[in-house]
């Protein structure tokens, strides 16, 4: 395959706790495991030096230089004002002129998203843009959103998450006609007071298959399959299962350490936990999509490991190649359209 053919994914070489060296052996590992094609966007004489602790290179792995690092604790307008050359706004061009597919980072979640918004645009008939989180349930995974992009929702911006999330989830995980959940403080129909009501009606409006309310309890319990909520609730929820993850792992270390039974049961029982592990861990998907932006953005933990890299590139690929783009600027105007009709706000 020629360059030119190759379809590649830009990557913010510079963005998260460990970078570049947890970025750069993650996109080695994509490369080279996964068969992807990765642009390393940042300073290129540091990603030289970073690249300088390997022996081979692999074909598909190519530097694009960007001069200016955004930092996690910068304003997220920074990437507008003083760091107009960043990886993020280099990342954002790179696929708005095609030469790449998708964009990655574990950097800093608001300047990704001001970055995006504004090199991308918004997808037409989407006011608001969502990031929308796996966490684990009973039969796979549950698609949470908003989990930090909007803080403030007006019902028309969760009805249009539940458009977005329902797309996401049924072209690029998998999920046959998704079930569509509102997060409220009970599942009845009037709960949530006279925000929550109008929030259930522009749902259940939404053209989804909206259940109706649910409840914290039902992002684990299978019963739904995607959840929306604004995003500060949405960013509770995300770190609040993240930390209960960590600790169940690392209560059974300390258990089996402290006890040769416990010990003893856990190897037996290794198979399980594996797979608890596996369901827990953040670092099996990688990355969270940003939705409703007029390109495919995926956004890491900042804590990335060079697997949770390799893992947010491979999901990446599949967002891009999905065509949800599409369907949802296809589908969000006429939904709009009627939910104005319907005196929707």
């Amino acid at each position: 395959m020629s360059a030119d053919e190759r379809r590649f994914i830009a990557l913010d070489a510079t963005g998260g706790d460990d970078a570049p060296a947890v970025t750069v052996s993650g996109a080695l590992e994509a490369v080279q495991s996964l068969g992807l094609s990765v642009y390393l966007v940042g300073p290129a004489r540091r990603i030289r030096r970073e690249l300088g602790r390997f022996r081979f290179l692999p074909d598909g792995l190519e530097i694009v230089d960007a001069p200016d690092v955004v930092e996690m604790d910068d304003s997220p307008l920074v990437v507008l004002r003083q760091k107009k050359r960043s990886s993020l706004n280099v990342c954002a061009e790179l696929v708005r002129d095609g030469q790449a597919t998708a964009m990655v980072t574990a950097g800093n979640t608001g300047a990704a998203w001001v970055a995006a918004r504004s090199v991308l645009g918004m997808i037409e008939g989407v006011d608001r843009p969502a990031l929308a989180a796996l966490l684990p349930q009973r039969n796979g995974h549950t698609l949470v959103l908003d989990v930090g992009a909007t803080m403030e929702c007006r019902p028309r911006h969760l009805m249009q998450f539940a458009i977005m999330g329902a797309l996401y989830a049924e072209h690029v995980l998998g999920v046959t006609d998704p079930r569509v959940g509102l997060m409220s403080v009970g599942e009845e129909e009037g709960k949530g007071g006279k925000r929550g009501r109008e929030q259930f009606r522009i749902l259940s409006g939404a053209g989804v298959r909206f259940v109706g309310n649910v409840e914290g309890r039902d992002v684990f319990s299978g019963e739904v399959d995607v959840i929306v909520c604004d995003g500060f609730t949405g960013n509770v929820i995300l770190k609040v299962a993240e930390g209960l993850g960590e600790m169940i792992l690392t209560t059974l270390k300390e258990e089996a350490r402290r006890s040769p039974i416990y010990g003893a049961g856990l190897l037996m029982a290794k198979g399980a936990f594996r797979s608890l592990k596996r369901r827990v861990d953040y670092s099996e998907y990688g990355g969270a999509p940003l939705l409703g932006v007029g390109g495919a953005c995926l956004i890491g933990h900042g804590r990335s490991s060079s697997k949770a890299i390799r893992s947010a590139l491979r999901s990446a690929q599949m967002y891009a190649g999905s065509q949800v783009l599409k369907r949802i600027e296809a589908k969000m105007p006429a939904t709009q359209e009627a939910t104005e009709a319907g005196g929707g706000s």
